[in-house]
């Protein structure tokens, strides 16, 4: 079992930064993909960003490369979202998600999810 929780959330200005971060509990958490999906109010949750047990090979939504990135620390079992030049659209829900996936954007291959932290970003 692998239990995760989000930090990081909070009001932002538009071009501005905030840094997320997954904390996990369980043993096999540094074998596992992770990956960051976001949900705006009323909208489906969509895939932002993802990387390998090794934190190799990040992966990104096309609306976030360059902007957003990904990295783990397997040593105190943290996965770190960086995100810069917010934009308005940005706001959403955003939760962290662990598992031995085959497709890192699907959320359907994710078996541990998080509660979610709100990221909020005014003009």
């Amino acid at each position: 079992q692998v239990q995760l929780v989000e930090s990081g959330g909070g009001l932002v200005q538009a071009g501005g930064s905030l840094r997320l971060s997954c904390a996990a509990s369980g043993r096999s958490f540094s074998s596992y993909t992770v990956g960051w999906f976001r949900q705006a109010p009323g909208k489906e949750r969509e895939f932002v960003a993802a990387i390998g047990w090794s934190g190799s090979s990040p992966y990104y939504a096309d609306s976030v490369k360059e902007r957003f990135t990904i990295s783990r620390d397997n040593a105190v079992n943290t996965v770190n979202l960086q995100m810069n030049s917010l934009k308005p659209e940005d706001t959403a829900v955003y939760s962290c998600a662990a598992g031995w996936v085959v497709e890192k954007d699907s959320e359907a291959t994710y078996d541990y999810w998080g509660q979610g932290t709100l990221v909020t970003v005014s003009l």
